[in-house]
């Protein structure tokens, strides 16, 4: 099973000044982006989510990265402390990446993490998935005409490449193109897992996983304003 988790670093450093509070958001995270995507591609990872938060007086910068057959938490660790150096060298070079202090976050993807690329249907072959069907007359294996419009399907992931998702639902196997498909959802399954004899604290999101914390929990969570996701 794979092993998902957090790991937590502190990073930046403590200035006299910390800049405007509100600040160009667009072009920070585009700069995070800069330095933080080509360290985890070259580790051999994606990056699927980039976000930057306040926390009271510092900014949380969250990372979230993935790949083929999940990433375990020491791996999530090591990719933590490889972004923490390249942001600090940036800093060092270029000024500053985020102003102020900031704090890191590498995780890997909850369950319910949506699906919208061709890699993460990929991933989740063999689970059942519940997908809006955009614009579909009507579903296979339903007769008669229904109005146009989107439809609710619930399948298995059977198949999955570049151009389409294979789903076995209860009136068969269909393919779908990525076009006709809005953001998938994985089911979380007990009963299978328990046939399958794996516990289900796979699909625990990865924020309430096992978890690395090299500092100090932010103040009053309920200060955290989301200012980019």
């Amino acid at each position: 099973m794979t092993q998902r988790g957090r790991a937590t670093r502190p990073t930046g450093r403590p200035r006299g000044a910390a800049g405007p509070r509100g600040g160009d958001l667009a072009a920070r995270r585009d700069r995070l982006r800069a330095v933080i995507e080509p360290v985890v591609n070259g580790a051999g990872y994606d990056l699927e989510d980039l976000s930057v938060s306040r926390a009271g007086r510092r900014h949380v910068v969250r990372v979230m990265v993935d790949t083929d057959g999940g990433i375990d938490l020491d791996a999530v660790a090591d990719v933590s402390r490889a972004v923490s150096a390249a942001l600090d060298a940036a800093e060092e070079t270029g000024g500053d990446i985020v102003a102020g202090e900031y704090q890191l976050e590498v995780s890997s993807p909850g369950v319910d993490r949506p699906l919208t690329l061709p890699r993460h249907w990929r991933r989740n072959v063999g689970r059942l998935v519940k997908v809006t069907v955009r614009g579909a007359a009507a579903l296979p294996g339903q007769r008669g005409e229904q109005p146009a419009g989107d439809r609710q399907l619930t399948g298995r992931v059977v198949a999955a490449d570049d151009e389409g998702v294979h789903l076995e639902t209860d009136d068969g196997r269909a393919a779908w193109a990525y076009a006709q498909l809005g953001p998938g959802r994985v089911q979380v399954e007990f009963t299978r897992l328990a046939e399958l004899g794996e516990p289900d604290d796979e699909f625990d999101d990865a924020d309430d996983s096992d978890e690395i914390d090299d500092s100090d929990d932010i103040d009053d969570e309920d200060d955290v304003e989301d200012e980019e996701r």
